[in-house]
């Protein structure tokens, strides 16, 4: 948060400019049906990347409170991705490239850091679910090494255009289309597999963790994706409905401990 309200104060007269050498719209799953319907705004990239900036502090200090003595695999990973928000600082770089002509290695190495945490957030609600599904709570630390070698992986290989960005101030990169199904399917695998773990487990929680998981995906690509002022807020309230549901359940099943 401190990083975007920085650079929002040398910055934030760019965004129209930057918004202005924007070549495309962003690709969300709403934003493709609203394209044509509404015009971009070139300020809400800025609120969007503080918004989930302070869904990450606030969601992360409400765990902790909540859940400091609670040893539940499922919860760790909840909160690998409720962190992963954060990564979203790295949007600012493109305004800030209008005001301070740094060399652009600078951008892509600020949007492999946005790829990472994305990816690491998508990876670590999979685990959750694999950990609810009844993989071996001992493995944590190898599950989360995997997972940040995966996203660093994907995220330093993918090839990234610096001339070229999005409505959100996303540098353009490639096998999109391919990721968006790689994405929906573990979308797909993860609520599949709580739902299992409440078949399994015999208890209808997972059942609402699963739903949960839903609502964040939904919510974080809504938020993430947003360059109109219609659809922040909706990313945001789906956010945090994903997130109650799915850690209010978590500390239901976990009480005794």
């Amino acid at each position: 948060m401190g990083l975007i309200a920085i650079g929002g104060h040398f910055a934030f007269q760019a965004y129209p400019e930057a918004a202005a050498s924007a070549t495309m719209r962003s690709h969300g799953i709403v934003q493709k049906l609203m394209e044509g319907l509404v015009k971009p705004s070139a300020y809400v990239p800025f609120w969007t990347m503080l918004g989930a900036a302070a869904y990450s502090l606030i969601s992360i200090i409400l765990i902790y409170i909540f859940f400091e003595k609670t040893h539940a695999p499922e919860l760790l990973f909840f909160a690998f991705f409720v962190m992963s928000l954060s990564f979203e600082f790295a949007r600012i770089m493109i305004p800030l490239k209008e005001v301070f002509p740094f060399p652009t290695m600078y951008l892509i190495t600020a949007s492999r850091v946005l790829l990472f945490g994305r990816y690491f957030g998508l990876f670590s609600l999979f685990a959750a679910s694999a950990y609810a599904a009844g993989l071996d709570a001992q493995r944590q630390q190898n599950f989360f090494f995997l997972s940040v070698l995966l996203a660093m992986f994907i995220a330093i290989n993918i090839p990234v255009d610096s001339l070229v960005w999005d409505s959100t101030f996303m540098l353009l990169s490639g096998y999109r289309s391919t990721f968006a199904m790689v994405e929906a399917g573990i979308l797909a695998v993860t609520v599949t597999s709580f739902f299992v773990s409440a078949y399994t487990r015999g208890s209808r929680s997972y059942i609402f963790i699963g739903i949960g998981s839903f609502l964040l995906f939904i919510g974080r690509n809504i938020m993430l994706f947003s360059d109109n002022w219609i659809t922040p807020l909706p990313g945001l309230l789906f956010l945090a409905m994903g997130t109650w549901l799915a850690c209010s359940r978590l500390h239901r099943e976990y009480l005794w401990l």
